[in-house]
């Protein structure tokens, strides 16, 4: 961005030349909002109402039962993994979509433990979100593994004793982004298994989960990838654990031949024994909604105009306010997220306010405000009007 005062109009220059800008009319956003939370709650796609119609008055509505094979559901938490595959960085046969993120740890890590029986350390990321944190702990507890805490991802401390490693691979509060192949590599070395938290990434960035030679990632789909509300996780595991992989809990769509009704478990010979129960159909409908957007974009595209748009923000936010608020989110933009984050001792106040002036963000307490960048809906012109407005607040604040 050129230096001196940056206006609207500039702005508006860089949505005209935008090679995204038409990505926009495939999502349902209200009038006249900025929406900077999308690192929480995507947009609805356009398409999403009609999968999920179709799902409703066709496929269940007049299929009923036989849609679990005319209409594909049975194949679906495969099905849709192959289509996240791409944006994920990995190929056919390789990724599950079903149960939470939560969930998805839990099975993560146990099947970790259980590949390294020796090991009885996970090693966890406590600047992640804390829900992995409680899973990891769920996990660890039956296998009376010692959970050590990382404190600072830049100092990995590891020794023989540990299993594994479960990291986000960006922060959710800071925005701060990790490197991924670095770590996994050194990971790697010390004969760990390595698991990555995706959930800030995918749908932000491109991500290379085979090249970088991860183990497992798990991840949500409701947040970048605008799966909806309550949207199915994603589950990677790397092709070389698919036949010896042993994760919990065990389900019937994780089993060999469900069908046979065996009272025995005997684990698919894929992936998909990273399965467990029936599958919510519904939330599957939208996010193939979703999806089909997804398969009409370049991420790196997508990467290029969050670090644009983000980079934009940081500059405004300067301009207009000055030392009041303190950037918390890494200046350099190759390990930073597609969020910016501000530390202020009012931020959940601060966001309120942003709020009924017609710009969402988030916050997080005691003190941090979250402004998430989706580049498919997210406009130049937004950027401007987000930083000009939390400058008038802020300012309100102060003098309050």
């Amino acid at each position: 961005m050129r230096t001196g005062t940056i206006t609207r109009a500039d702005c508006e220059a860089l949505d005209r030349t935008d090679p995204l800008a038409s990505m926009r009319k495939h999502f349902t956003l209200p009038a006249d909002l900025v929406y900077l939370d999308g690192n929480s709650l995507g947009a609805l796609p356009r398409a999403a109402r009609a999968h999920v119609g179709r799902m409703i008055d066709d496929d269940w509505g007049q299929g009923l039962v036989r849609s679990w094979m005319t209409a594909g559901w049975y194949e679906l938490p495969r099905t849709l993994g192959d289509r996240l595959a791409p944006l994920l960085g990995t190929g056919p046969g390789q990724v599950v979509v079903g149960d939470s993120t939560s969930v998805n740890v839990f099975k993560a890590v146990t099947a970790a433990l259980r590949l390294r029986p020796d090991r009885d350390v996970v090693v966890s990321d406590h600047a992640n979100f804390p829900s992995d944190l409680y899973a990891v702990e769920s996990a660890a507890s039956p296998h009376h593994a010692e959970v050590r805490p990382l404190i600072d991802p830049d100092r990995l401390d590891l020794d023989e004793r540990v299993a594994a490693v479960v990291m986000g691979h960006v922060d959710y509060r800071t925005g701060a982004m990790r490197d991924m192949a670095a770590v996994t590599e050194r990971v790697h070395r010390h004969g760990a298994l390595m698991i990555w938290d995706v959930c800030h990434s995918a749908g932000a960035m491109p991500l290379h989960l085979a090249s970088c030679d991860v183990d497992f990632a798990i991840g949500c789909t409701y947040k970048y990838l605008n799966g909806g509300p309550g949207a199915p996780a994603f589950l990677y595991a790397a092709p070389r654990f698919h036949q010896t992989a042993e994760p919990s809990p065990q389900g019937w769509f994780g089993h060999a031949d469900p069908f046979a009704f065996d009272t025995r478990y005997t684990p698919a010979p894929s992936v998909s024994r990273f399965l467990v129960g029936t599958p919510p159909l519904l939330a599957y409908a939208a996010l193939e909604g979703s999806l089909e957007v997804w398969e009409r974009t370049d991420l790196g595209t997508v990467r290029e105009k969050s670090v644009a748009q983000t980079s934009l923000f940081i500059d405004l936010v300067e301009e207009r306010c000055g030392d009041r608020l303190e950037l918390v989110t890494p200046r350099d933009p190759s390990v930073r997220g597609s969020q910016v984050s501000y530390r202020h001792p009012a931020a959940p106040a601060l966001v309120e306010a942003l709020g009924e002036r017609g710009v969402i963000a988030d916050a997080r307490r005691p003190d941090i405000l979250r402004f998430g960048f989706a580049p498919l809906y997210v406009t130049y012109a937004d950027v401007w009007r987000a930083a000009e407005t939390l400058a008038t607040v802020a300012g309100r604040h102060d003098r309050a």
